[in-house]
């Protein structure tokens, strides 16, 4: 890929680079110790994508998504997730209204899944026809409703949370659907000071309140704009050779590739192809390297393949597994 770019280009990298850098500090205002959760959030937004957070209850997943609306000027809406949750709970549906002259029509209306960044709580909790009625907005941005299709605001993100304990009674994604989550992001409890630091300021009497600093149209802007940042191809050359490493018949490694139940596909590349991107671009640079790679290997393939039963069985673990794997392209 040409590494070639235009001056006017630059100009506008460096001014979202300053925008984001404003954004991300505004979040810290109110999300503390997830530097690197936040990170991944705004690089998937950034990217275009949607992103599935993984972590117990109480780690400010809810605020971090509320957070992130606020700041980047997105509306937003919430859904938590039952087993009783209905397709059109999420989508909308058609009522039947009567006018003044007794004549009847139907009018649609709308469904929490119409705004620009939807949460959707527990998402594993839905029945697969709720899920799958999700998903398909997600990938197709728009809802159709007894023939009519009902186009989705746009941007349109949704951030979407699975808790990886507590499984009785969920219906866990297929491989298909998860593919439309452009990162898993594992969210982690605090380091001892955080947690300190949480538990005295989130109790005072103070509330924190966190400003927009950016709007819809600057977000969509930054969006347009990433796909012009240039990636080298020693960075391509490492995203395609991860990701064909990943698979069980094109992996080089004869210790690796036996415990690899299955791989991940191109959209994989594609994901990293992005997401490198917009890591560069939030750690104020023009370019992405080979870290960027590494670093966003796991949130980008973690959720893209599996281990078969014996490495299982051994004790391995995917993120083991994908940090082995990176070793191939270092």
């Amino acid at each position: 890929m040409s590494d070639n770019i235009d001056t006017a280009v630059i100009d506008q990298i460096d001014d979202a680079i300053e925008t984001f850098a404003k954004a991300r500090h505004e979040i810290g205002q109110a999300i503390f110790g997830q530097e690197r959760v936040v990170e991944e959030s705004l690089i998937t937004i950034l990217a275009g994508g949607h992103v599935l957070l993984v972590g117990v209850p109480g780690l400010a997943k809810t605020l971090l998504v509320e957070t992130l609306g606020t700041v980047l000027g997105l509306s937003q809406k919430r859904v938590q997730f039952t087993p009783d949750l209905m397709p059109a709970d999420i989508l909308g549906s058609e009522v039947l209204e009567e006018n003044e002259a007794g004549q009847r029509s139907f009018r649609f209306i709308e469904g929490p899944v119409f705004c620009q960044l939807l949460m959707a709580d527990e998402i594993n909790r839905a029945s697969p026809r709720t899920q799958a009625a999700l998903l398909q907005a997600m990938q197709e941005r728009h809802v159709t409703i007894a023939g009519h299709d009902h186009v989705l605001p746009s941007p349109f993100h949704v951030l979407a949370t699975q808790n990886p304990i507590e499984q009785e009674g969920t219906y866990p994604l297929p491989e298909a659907q998860l593919d439309r989550f452009l990162l898993q992001i594992n969210v982690d409890y605090p380091e001892e000071e955080i947690e300190r630091r949480i538990m005295i300021e989130t109790t005072d009497a103070t509330e924190v309140e966190v400003k927009p600093t950016m709007t819809a149209e600057t977000l969509l802007g930054a969006q347009s704009l990433l796909r012009h940042v240039p990636v080298g191809d020693s960075v391509v050359d490492a995203i395609l050779k991860l990701v064909r490493a990943s698979r069980p018949v094109t992996c080089p490694d004869p210790e690796l590739a036996p415990m690899i139940a299955w791989g991940p596909g191109p959209r994989a590349g594609q994901a990293l192809m992005l997401a490198v991107r917009a890591r560069a671009l939030l750690q104020q640079r023009l370019a992405p390297s080979l870290d960027d790679v590494l670093a966003l290997a796991g949130p980008v393939l973690r959720h893209r393949m599996a281990l078969t039963f014996t490495a299982r069985a051994e004790g391995m673990t995917l993120d083991g597994l994908i940090k082995r794997l990176c070793t191939i392209v270092e």
